[in-house]
């Protein structure tokens, strides 16, 4: 027959309640711990988690729902909040909604179901009355990377407008002035954030906005290579080019490749996270970096508090800053002449 916390109260010589707030987490003195794990040792003690969920209604289980599980940043992040997360006791389900609302929205239902304690989003919209319930529930949710107008809830993001605004002033400073973009979806927030910072740059240095210079790709390295192609089809003039994704800023440079362009001295290029790419490229790219440790510290922090019980007063957004990376992927061409020539 299994043991039991009694079993365990018994051979300690310690009170139930002693045990009991081991096994919660509470505050035990460090000998009555010791005594407690060379029990629980002796007796082949094993914590019956169902058993406690339905008493306590917590299955000690974070749901999390991501994009992509493919995804660089995603995984990065990911990884990261499982650590911290399992390091205060919580096991987390990971759902993988192949960068689909329905199957989003299935995901979001099916963890509702498993009486996970709270849920962790990176939206792949931008709307989230599928996540709901969970709130209505008193189940906190945390969203990553994407913020969603209808859904009162708490926040992690970076400053996209900001890292994109930074990524075309290096390249306007550099002399450029036919700079393309390669944006992601109209749909997703961080695609209108970072649109919105390329538009914000090209203004204030007084450059009329040129449609032939956007492309829109979708968040995957095909998107971005199909982006590239079109922008290179289009404009015969571009001198430089933001990518403003990692997926897309891997398509963008297998396309390069396969039209015969160098960068830098046809094209100057920055491109958006993942060091060891960059790193792998040649020449080095110059990329935007953003936080992902950081980000899931936040995460994991905000989802803790909500759980301890802290009333909550209002809901936080968080926004970190992007870093920048420096290459030998832009030309200045102040100074050096530059031909593009397909």
């Amino acid at each position: 027959m299994a043991a039991t916390m009694k079993d365990i109260a018994r051979q300690t010589g310690l009170g139930l309640a002693t045990v009991s707030s081991y096994f919660n987490g509470g505050n035990v003195r460090e000998q009555n711990r010791i005594k407690i794990e060379e029990a629980i040792r002796e007796l082949h003690f094993e914590v019956n988690e169902v058993a406690r969920g339905l008493k306590t209604n917590k299955t000690k289980i974070i749901g999390i729902i991501i994009p992509e599980l493919n995804n660089i940043f995603c995984a990065e992040i990911i990884t990261e909040v499982e650590d911290l997360l399992r390091g205060k006791g919580y096991a987390t389900m990971i759902c993988d909604c192949r960068t689909d609302w329905k199957r989003e929205e299935e995901a979001a239902e099916f963890l509702l179901h498993r009486r996970v304690d709270g849920l962790i989003v990176m939206p792949s919209g931008h709307q989230g009355p599928h996540l709901e319930k969970f709130i209505e529930s008193g189940r906190p949710v945390v969203l990553i990377d994407r913020k969603l107008k209808d859904l009162d809830c708490d926040c992690v993001l970076v400053d996209n407008e900001g890292a994109a605004r930074d990524a075309v002033e290096r390249l306007l400073k550099a002399g450029h002035r036919r700079i393309g973009m390669i944006a992601g979806p109209e749909n997703i927030y961080t695609a209108k954030e970072r649109y919105r910072g390329y538009c914000m740059a090209m203004e204030q240095a007084s450059i009329a906005l040129d449609e032939n210079l956007i492309v829109r790709g979708d968040y995957t390295i095909e998107g971005g290579a199909a982006a590239m192609e079109e922008l290179v089809r289009k404009t015969t003039d571009m001198t430089a080019v933001f990518v403003s994704n990692y997926e897309m800023t891997m398509g963008a440079i297998i396309q390069i490749n396969e039209l015969g362009i160098r960068i830098p001295e046809e094209l100057s290029f920055i491109g958006f996270d993942n060091i060891e790419f960059a790193k792998a490229c040649i020449p080095k790219l110059s990329i935007v970096t953003q936080p992902t440790k950081d980000i899931a510290k936040h995460v994991s922090e905000l989802m803790l508090k909500r759980l301890g019980g802290e009333a909550v007063r209002h809901r936080e957004n968080v926004k970190l800053k992007t870093s920048f990376v420096s290459g030998k992927s832009i030309m200045d061409c102040n100074t050096e002449e530059i031909f593009f020539n397909i």
